[in-house]
């Protein structure tokens, strides 16, 4: 077998790469210094007196600028005149990077095809996403998802879930740039952090310059081009790997086609049970509510037009992760027979899917240029992503929310464009921690799940149980990050302490090149381990989500539930609407009435 040094990067692997860099930044000129935006008159509706906010309004009327300015409205969210397959493509880079390419394709190399079904857990949860979030966001008119939180409970719950959203992305920006950074320097063979620094200053700038429209027109072509690279990475290792019928036997043979593994036990990392149920709460937990979906959500004009991203998003991402699970497959065609992890050609299972490029297509000019260009546009869009949202949420929830302060633009645009460069700074400096400190990689993945699974639980609560309270929703969320975060970290150093087999499916190494020797199984007694650190890491989203809620709905009663006939219709979700009293509506029929009168007085 060849070894990962037999093809380099050529002089057209080098243009291709270039090229991605290029446009990169040249978008980020256009958007930001040379196109000037068109102004337009647009009536605006009058501000009715409200309850909900002193800065946001919902059915009672509308604001007149987000975040304070006209020029800050235009640079976090467009003025909300974006259009709808820009937005979608950048919510496809907003959740693709680098880190799922690589990760799918490794995942089915060594644990077979049942987390295919990921698929449908993408499909169920684009649904839940756009009929029960999405309309309750697009009413009230958020710049900030976590504006809601206030509406609904208190400010204080909106600030505990604004920092947790700022450290969470904090601990993500790292792996965002360091996986795609592996893939291109072993490839190419340049220092990885000469690449890790590339990535950060490149996204910072265009970022920094051209703001959203920045961030989501480079997205667009980036996932483009993301696509392209897999799809014909799959589409030339099916040519060489002498059709399906041979790819899929040997997949069968090998013990990974697997579809319809129901096991009933929470332990087996994938079943059907686990993967639907799983990976269902783990996307909608991360697409319904986090600020760096909703606020592309929000750049939209219109409900219709972000359900329509939405479905362009949900279908794009269900197809591209079933591309990368078919590559995982060729994968294994390729390695069947000598496993590149025990041969030594490789230290890290992310490296499966670089390995299996050069070695299968390198030899063809450009392809290693065009794989690369695609890992490398996932990390600059997802990257770019972040660091837009994560200031947008500095600006409007910490300081204009949390502490109560209200800049001048000037003030607005310093304090936004500083927290990307500072952002960026910080991605780079994260990337030496990630590298020297193995065990980071756990912690940070444990975290960011945690986040991810208490937050949502607090929308959850908020949109879907009306009578939930502030002491309730404390407590729910409190409990469920506890909880949550035992069976995580517990998990983890149950691992590090190996109390736990690993699940990985047979490999081979009879046709390895040298004299490779299988590493001897180590039996272990998992009987003795306490079950919750047994856990498929499937199911700790769910269960962190569940118990927000029903620990906060639990507690809501026993604590002076909401009065519902005090609650405003508009925070809650439309799908119960019909469960509320009608005094829940009084407001949104004033403002209907008020438009009418205003109306009938033109």
């Amino acid at each position: 077998m060849e070894a990962a040094e037999s093809y380099r990067f050529g002089t057209i692997d080098y243009i291709v790469f270039l090229g991605m860099i290029i446009l990169s930044t040249g978008t980020g000129i256009y958007f930001g210094c040379l196109k000037k935006s068109k102004k337009s008159i647009v009536d605006v509706e009058p501000t009715l007196p409200t309850s909900i906010s002193t800065t946001t309004t919902s059915s009672t009327g509308t604001r007149k600028h987000d975040f304070g300015s006209e020029k800050m409205s235009e640079y976090l969210l467009g003025s909300r005149q974006l259009k709808v397959f820009p937005v979608a493509m950048s919510l496809i880079a907003s959740y693709v990077s680098g880190v799922t390419i690589l990760g799918t394709t490794s995942e089915i190399y060594n644990y077979g095809t049942q987390y295919w079904f990921i698929a449908i857990a993408i499909i169920l949860q684009g649904i839940a996403v756009s009929y029960i979030y999405i309309p309750v966001f697009a009413t009230l008119q958020v710049g900030s998802s976590y504006e809601y939180l206030e509406m609904r409970f208190h400010s204080v719950i909106r600030s505990i879930a604004s920092f947790m959203f700022i450290l969470d992305e904090i601990l993500f920006l790292p792996f965002v740039v360091y996986v795609p950074a592996i893939a291109l320097n072993q490839v190419s063979g340049i220092n990885l952090h000469v690449i890790s620094t590339v990535i950060v200053i490149v996204c910072v700038f265009y970022t920094f310059v051209g703001g959203i429209k920045a961030v989501v027109h480079t997205d667009a072509w980036q996932t483009l081009v993301m696509f392209l690279s897999v799809i014909v990475v799959a589409a030339l290792g099916t040519y060489y790997a002498e059709g399906l019928d041979k790819l899929f036997g040997d997949a069968a043979k090998g013990g990974r086609l697997i579809f319809s593994n129901t096991d009933p036990s929470p332990y087996v990392r994938h079943t059907v049970w686990s993967v639907l149920i799983g990976g269902f709460s783990y996307w909608t937990s991360f697409n319904a509510v986090n600020q760096t979906m909703v606020q592309r959500y929000m750049s939209l004009p219109s409900l219709k037009q972000a359900r329509a991203s939405m479905a362009i998003f949900t279908i794009g991402v269900a197809a591209f992760v079933s591309v990368c699970c078919y590559v995982g497959l060729l994968i294994f065609e390729m390695y069947q027979d000598c496993d590149p992890l025990s041969a030594g050609l490789i230290t890290h299972d992310d490296q499966l899917l670089p390995l299996f490029v050069v070695q299968s297509v390198g030899h063809i000019p450009g392809m290693s240029g065009l794989f690369i260009a695609g890992i490398f546009g996932a990390a600059l869009s997802s990257l770019s992503v972040v660091l837009n949202s994560t200031s947008l949420v500095i600006l409007q929830d910490i300081v204009r929310g949390c502490f109560k302060m209200q800049l001048s633009e000037r003030a607005s645009t310093v304090l936004v464009k500083t927290s990307v460069i500072v952002l960026g700074v910080m991605a780079l400096s994260l990337v030496f921690v990630l590298e020297q400190l193995s065990g980071i990689l756990s912690i940070c993945t444990s975290m960011t799940a945690i986040a991810a699974g208490t937050t949502f639980g607090l929308f959850t609560l908020g949109m879907l149980v009306p009578w939930a309270n502030n002491i309730g929703t404390a407590v729910g969320g409190i409990a469920g990050a506890l909880l949550a975060g035992w069976i995580s970290f517990g998990t983890q150093i149950t691992i590090a302490a190996g109390g736990l087999s690993s699940q990985k499916l047979h490999v081979s190494v009879e046709n390895c090149a040298a004299n490779v020797t299988l590493p001897e199984n180590v039996w272990v007694d998992e009987e003795a381990v306490f079950p919750l650190y047994r856990l498929s890491y499937h199911w700790i989203n769910p269960i962190g989500v569940a118990t927000v809620v029903l620990v906060g709905a639990v507690v809501s009663l026993f604590t002076k539930p909401t009065e519902l006939k005090t609650l405003d219709a508009d925070l809650i979700s439309p799908v119960i609407h019909r469960c509320l009293p009608k005094e829940c509506f009084a407001r949104r029929n004033h403002h209907a009435q008020a438009q009418m009168n205003l109306l009938n007085g033109q």
